[in-house]
């Protein structure tokens, strides 16, 4: 199941304005969510939340600020994000209860593969992409998820077809990682998304009020146009069943 996203580049609009549409059963989803996250942080710790600081992502964050749960959230800062990206990166890091750890890539790493691929490579094979995102992305979160027994994503069931039958908790990975994956907003509507940042302020990434609603490295992610999905602006020169990092897809 996928959703287009309800915006126009011909009327410029705060994303809060353009978005905020709770479903009629809003309530019972976030006391959902509520609970879900009391229990990750009863009963699996270490527990970690991965956050790219996407609309979900700072749903997430300010959820487990408000609720004071002993529960740290990571970024993975790449090298290659926004400037809006690493401007919210320091906010969130200056007002949030929780600790904000940032992991980055070997650096050696990255220079290895601009020298022998070039600054550009993502876009000359998937193959090559998968490569870069491997550097900048899988590495560092390996060493953020080792020791956890449990991380929370942002995943939801509306973002792709990929992601349709995203579960409140995945146990899938349990018998190979020892890992539990948590996805609080799986049920969540991109309308509850900015109904909840509208209702309680949440600070949230300007580049939303641009139209991207799927942000992650500059030179991998542009802003969408009325009609297409969610996640079309990431990857956009790929195949639509190939649009994912690694992050989330099982072995």
């Amino acid at each position: 199941m996928t959703s287009s996203l309800i915006s126009s580049r011909s009327a410029p609009a705060k994303a809060t304005a353009q978005n905020a549409k709770a479903s009629p059963d809003f309530a019972a989803k976030l006391m959902e969510t509520k609970a879900l996250l009391q229990r990750a942080s009863a009963e699996f710790q270490p527990v970690t939340q991965a956050s790219s600081l996407g609309a979900e992502d700072v749903v997430i964050t300010h959820l487990i600020n408000s609720l004071q749960l002993d529960i740290p959230i990571f970024m993975l800062e790449t090298g290659a994000l926004h400037t809006e990206t690493l401007a919210l990166l320091e906010r969130t890091q200056a007002h949030s209860r929780a600790p904000v750890v940032v992991y980055r890539p070997v650096q050696e790493s990255v220079l290895w593969f601009i020298r022998n691929e070039g600054q550009d490579a993502m876009y000359k094979s998937m193959q090559l992409r998968k490569a870069c995102c491997n550097v900048r992305k899988m590495e560092p979160l390996a060493r953020a998820l080792k020791g956890q027994k449990a991380w929370i994503t942002g995943l939801r069931q509306e973002q792709s077809t990929a992601r349709a039958e995203v579960p409140l908790l995945d146990d899938s990975e349990v018998s190979t990682k020892q890992l539990y994956k948590f996805n609080p907003l799986a049920k969540w509507t991109w309308g509850d998304v900015w109904h909840y940042i509208a209702e309680n302020q949440v600070d949230y990434n300007p580049l939303h009020d641009q139209f991207f609603p799927s942000i992650g490295c500059a030179p991998c992610t542009r802003a969408i146009s009325l009609g297409e999905e969610f996640r079309a602006g990431r990857w956009w020169w790929e195949d639509e069943a190939a649009k994912e990092c690694g992050l989330h897809v099982k072995n």
